[in-house]
């Protein structure tokens, strides 16, 4: 099976990216399944409903989510018949939504995983990531031979560690939430592939898809001030892994492609709220 994570999409210009590169992307790289991470895809931070549904339409048949889950109210309420939106696993029991599914593919079947990093958040206080994908490891079928997982983490040492315990355990763990690309791509000893972070789609002329104006001036003043997206220097990123039936990986590689497009004033609904 060979699975197309996309690095997480950031606002408008995310989806845009995503939305004008993605056939390309498949008539090169021919993925047999796609996923990515959602959580800043509505504004920088979050995902809304409308556009959880426009993603999938689009293309991505899971859609992983972080510490900005809930972050837009439409989407708790929605996530009961939005199967294919994954809230972290390690939520609390009773949080909307499920962090774990498993998908049917041409080629066979995929278990996709979301999971939180306990370090670095200060508003997030979640159970161990680490016993979590434990009992989520129960309670998937174990004819399920694929299964991938996609951990929102802020520090590379929380993700390091937590790609050595799950090494062997699944076909491979990609690093999202810090939107920097890094190029430590690998496969471990027990055969997991990994990645501490898969990077962004949508401005990589910014600082995390944001305006550097903004960003620097709160660094300078300490006065707060909203994020701004950016639409300078369009790209798709995301991950390759090629995966045997048994599960184990073959391989794995960056992708990174330039939206060659340039985005008008209206560009359908990646550029609504």
């Amino acid at each position: 099976m060979r699975v197309l994570y996309v690095a997480e999409l950031v606002g408008k210009p995310g989806i845009f990216t995503f939305r004008k590169t993605l056939a390309a992307i498949k008539e090169e790289y021919r993925p047999d399944f796609i996923f990515g991470s959602g959580d800043g895809a509505t504004g920088g931070f979050g995902l809304g409903k409308n556009h959880g549904f426009y993603l999938h339409k689009l293309g991505l048949q899971a859609i992983t989510l972080g510490d900005c889950a809930y972050y837009k109210k439409d989407l708790p309420p929605a996530l009961a018949t939005m199967n294919f939106v994954l809230r972290p696993a390690n939520f609390p029991e009773l949080s909307p939504g499920r962090g774990y599914k498993v998908f049917d593919t041409p080629v066979g079947r995929i278990g996709v995983i979301s999971l939180l990093g306990q370090s670095g958040f200060q508003k997030s206080h979640v159970p161990s990531p680490f016993l979590t994908l434990e009992a989520v490891l129960e309670k998937i079928p174990r004819e399920v031979k694929t299964i991938v997982v996609d951990f929102h983490a802020a520090t590379t040492a929380e993700k390091n560690t937590l790609f050595y315990f799950a090494d062997g355990k699944v076909s491979a763990v990609i690093g999202s939430h810090n939107k920097i690309v890094t190029a430590d791509e690998r496969l471990l000893p027990k055969g997991t592939a990994v990645i501490t972070d898969a990077g962004r789609t949508g401005s990589l002329q910014s600082v995390q898809g944001f305006v550097p104006s903004k960003e620097i001036g709160r660094f300078l003043t300490s006065l707060p001030d909203r994020s701004q997206e950016s639409w300078e220097g369009l790209a798709f990123q995301g991950v390759l892994v090629d995966i045997e039936k048994t599960g184990r990986p073959r391989s794995i590689q960056r992708i990174e492609m330039p939206c060659l497009e340039e985005p008008h004033e209206s560009s359908g609904n990646d550029q609504e709220d």
